[in-house]
């Protein structure tokens, strides 16, 4: 595509995105990838609808939030989200986390058994967390000791220690998508947060037009680490990378963050460029994994590949590729006895979200063990049962021209159009009336689930359904209907 032409299309799909969602676009616009094989290859993930995204690391053991204890903004979920008891001051605190490296030992660990899991749930692809904000690396990298096969960490020893290796072969064997999530910040490293100095936010921690080459080491040290990912680990499907705020940032956004750090409202006390290089970061990734989705999250640009609301489903539809990535229980990492949304909220979400047009990456954190929590594999069984039933009307469906009625129904359809799912958050206790999906004179309807047809009327502004009472035992949670036009 020519650069004129490839100008015009980005317009147009800003343009469209801001007509069709105007908040949610004003805040993100989205930019087709160039490549045709990419654009094809988001057809093919939107196929899924259904992944996991697995949060762990050597802070499991303390059963707190993943990385952001060591993060010294003032925020909830950093210093709030700290150990209690561990130590008196930051400083202190850091070395003792730092530490948790020479006592994580997943001796439970076995991620065939998360793959059946997540295979009986019908999920299709799998995003694991290979590095978090803190640095600590769950492959065995070349480029730093700060990893769980380092021999100063116990799990180093057991012949299953390159757990990034192990997960993405047991998932590949189960037929997952295999996304690799990789932090762009790095806390651990002292190209980042240069030891010379104290950090005082999620940021780089010194002047990078000052100390050019420091910043070109810790590019340099992203570049290398992807490029382990990409070339050692088998197929890759995905490149999901989080730290949205290490990116390259032009003279204006310069300008709004330093407004922004005066009225107080900012995280970033010294704004500044994080330039890293994404397009020579993609350029060499795809050299090694052809049509290699890459999800450079929060940053507008041909390199966010599709967009990802986090802990967010969308008021409606979005005209471009998303997907919302939500936990399971209440944190993306393991808290011991945490609580686990209800089996019907989970499946409400997803038809929800693939009534919108959207995928849903659920997230469960694994704990220091190596397991997960026993409720989180009944909550894999249950969502499979109804899969198993229902999973016509999700996987490969594509928005109807609406994608609800009232607040209990949801609809979706076929690629083709010739066939649309009716989702019931609630079994109806008389004649189901709808009045936003037209039927065709000969259209068939069926219960997923159910043996027989569904008998239906057409009246003035109305189709009218006959549902008995019976049918209701089909299932625990949402009912399906087929209608084939």
């Amino acid at each position: 595509m020519k650069r004129n032409q490839r100008s015009r299309y980005k317009l147009l799909v800003v343009l469209i995105c801001l007509m069709a969602t105007p908040a949610l676009a004003q805040q993100q616009a989205y930019f087709p990838d160039p490549d045709p094989a990419i654009r094809q290859r988001l057809e093919e993930w939107q196929d899924l609808k259904f992944g996991l995204l697995m949060h762990w690391g050597a802070y499991s053991q303390w059963g707190i939030v993943e990385s952001w204890s060591i993060c010294p903004e003032d925020l909830s979920w950093a210093t709030g989200g700290r150990k209690p008891g561990v130590a008196d001051n930051y400083y202190d605190y850091v070395k003792a986390y730092e530490k948790l490296k020479t006592t994580f030992n997943p001796v439970l660990f076995n991620p065939e058994k998360w793959a059946a899991a997540a295979k009986a749930a019908g999920m299709k692809y799998m995003v694991f967390t290979t590095k978090h904000h803190d640095g600590f690396c769950m492959f065995d990298t070349k480029y730093t000791d700060y990893k769980i096969t380092d021999p100063g960490c116990p799990f180093s020893a057991n012949p299953r220690s390159n757990i990034t290796q192990e997960i993405f072969s047991a998932f590949r064997k189960e037929q997952f998508w295999i996304g690799a999530y990789f932090s762009k910040p790095d806390w651990h490293s002292d190209d980042y947060w240069w030891k010379q100095f104290p950090a005082s936010d999620r940021n780089v921690n010194y002047a990078i037009q000052k100390y050019p080459e420091k910043w070109k080491n810790f590019t340099e040290y992203t570049h290398n680490q992807i490029n382990e990912l990409v070339s050692d680990y088998g197929k890759v499907d995905i490149l999901w990378l989080d730290g949205g705020w290490v990116r390259k940032k032009t003279e204006e956004d310069l300008k709004k963050e330093m407004e922004d750090v005066y009225e107080g409202s900012r995280w970033a006390r010294n704004p500044q460029s994080q330039d890293i290089d994404m397009p020579r970061l993609v350029r060499e990734a795809r050299a090694k994994q052809p049509r290699l989705i890459v999800v450079d999250r929060a940053v507008p640009g041909e390199q966010q590949n599709y967009l990802t609301p986090e802990q967010h489903i969308p008021d409606e539809g979005l005209p471009y590729p998303w997907e919302t990535c939500m936990t399971m229980a209440s944190s993306w990492s393991y808290v011991p006895n945490d609580t686990y949304k209800p089996t019907n909220e989970i499946i409400e979400k997803l038809v929800d979200i693939v009534s919108k047009g959207g995928n849903y990456l659920l997230n469960i954190g694994p704990g220091p063990d190596g397991e997960l929590d026993p409720v989180a594999y009944q909550r894999l069984k249950e969502i499979g049962t109804w899969m198993t039933l229902n999973g016509e009307g999700i996987y490969g469906s594509r928005m109807f021209s609406v994608f609800k009625e009232g607040e209990n129904i949801r609809y979706t359809q076929s690629k083709d159009g010739k066939t649309q799912f009716i989702f019931l958050f609630e079994f109806p206790k008389e004649k189901l009336l709808l009045t936003k999906i037209p039927f065709s004179k000969n259209a068939k309807l069926q219960l997923l689930g159910a043996k027989g047809k569904i008998t239906w009327k057409q009246r003035e502004n109305a189709i009218e359904i006959d549902l008995p009472a019976s049918l209701k035992a089909v299932t625990d949670h949402v009912w399906v209907l087929k209608v084939i036009q």
